[in-house]
């Protein structure tokens, strides 16, 4: 047999292999303590920090990827402490084998299970692994994953919380506004629903009605009370009501979105694609707004993309915009954006915003690196490496 016909050899096709990964606890310390629905009601106390889990991992071949997780209020340590005890199963793997990696790790903590603290740890790693493999292609996320769309629509949560009055939101929605953001959210959910009323019809007259508006109750209504209110809502043209009650109560949800005209949103507290499931199959939601950091990474936020197509849903990420910029970019649905400044600090970069949309830049990966700040910010860390 001639050389130019010889067959393939057998060998493995290892592009490359991990050899270190550097875990960070980083407490970002917010400028004023915020309040939602939940503080209001007594269920938890007002937001001073947020607990960040970053991952940065490294190859033998010299590529770099970063990643991160967070836990608002308790859990951040149990995170890192996790991470901490299945990174060594990282070390000589292939970063490509990306879903491999997911399935390897989520069984070497299967005793704490398969959703909340453990794979929201896995997460930080699972993100780094993504932003590795653009960062090796020379391209953007949501070019990687490939994007239907280079911008999408993004609205503003941090300026409607529930410890500012409402002329502050009202000024911090026209600030917003004046940034190039496309749409506002307000927090509901008071012990007092005419109050609530009272202020979505301020914001609503101060922005006029061609402004997207949502507003979120944080889980804080009982059924009657979120059929009652949603009613009372629909004049106001409102895009979504946000976690109207309870996040795992499927059939409430699915009664509300059946009943009312406006969309019900949820998803962002669920912590598996299970999870999401449940609500996808009970048609509890017209606009699924998975985690994921929450969720296990962007190997689970996949897969429940992909059921949320086959339904038809909308989406609208929660939280993290770094990162569901290029998920939602690459969703075949026009979806939302949330836009939060606190993580501003965190990286040196800052995302485009303009025209109400948010841009997907040029840079590759998630197109962030860590700033000064989030150095100074590190509580804990360690790396772990392959043994000399």
């Amino acid at each position: 047999m001639s050389a130019s016909l010889a067959l393939p050899t057998s060998a493995p096709a290892v592009l490359d292999r991990i050899s270190s990964v550097t875990l960070s606890s980083v407490t970002l310390p917010l400028p004023n303590p915020i309040s939602d629905a939940k503080v209001f009601t007594g269920r938890q106390r007002p937001m001073t920090e947020v607990a960040f889990l970053f991952a940065e991992i490294r190859t033998e071949a010299g590529h770099e990827g970063i990643g991160f997780s967070y836990s608002k209020r308790a859990g951040g340590p149990a995170q890192f402490a996790h991470a901490r005890e299945i990174a060594p199963d990282l070390i000589g793997e292939d970063p490509s084998d990306i879903g491999r990696i997911w399935t390897r790790l989520v069984w070497s903590g299967a005793s704490v299970g398969r959703s909340g603290a453990a794979t929201q740890a896995l997460a930080a790693i699972d993100v780094a692994l993504w932003d590795l493999k653009a960062k090796r292609a020379g391209l953007p996320l949501a070019k990687l994953l490939g994007a239907h769309r280079d911008s999408v629509r993004c609205y503003n949560t941090s300026g409607g919380f529930l410890h500012e009055t409402v002329e502050q939101v009202k000024d911090n929605a026209t600030r917003t506004l004046d940034a190039g953001i496309g749409g506002i959210k307000i927090k509901v959910g008071l012990p007092d629903t005419a109050e609530d009323l009272r202020r979505v019809a301020a914001v609503r007259e101060h922005l006029g009605d061609g402004v997207p508006l949502m507003v979120d109750a944080n889980q804080q209504w009982d059924r009657p009370t979120a059929m009652r209110v949603g009613r009372a809502l629909e004049e106001f043209g409102l895009v979504w009501i946000e976690e109207p009650l309870d996040a795992y109560d499927a059939e409430g949800h699915a009664a509300l979105a059946a009943s009312l005209d406006t969309a019900i949103a949820s998803g962002e507290m669920l912590t598996s694609v299970d999870e999401h499931v449940r609500l996808i199959d009970a048609r509890a939601v017209d606009i699924l707004q998975p985690d994921a950091p929450r969720i296990g990474g962007i190997t689970q936020f996949l897969r429940l993309a992909t059921l949320a197509e086959h339904r038809n849903l909308q989406l609208a990420p929660h939280f993290a915009m770094e990162i569901h910029l290029h998920l939602a970019a690459a969703y075949p649905y026009e979806p939302w954006v949330e836009h939060f400044d606190w993580l501003y600090p965190l990286f040196e970069e800052r995302l485009e915003i303009r025209d109400g949309r948010m841009h997907v830049s040029d840079r590759p990966g998630l197109g962030v690196t860590p700033s000064t700040k989030l150095r100074e910010w590190t509580v804990d860390s360690v790396t772990v490496d392959a043994p000399r």
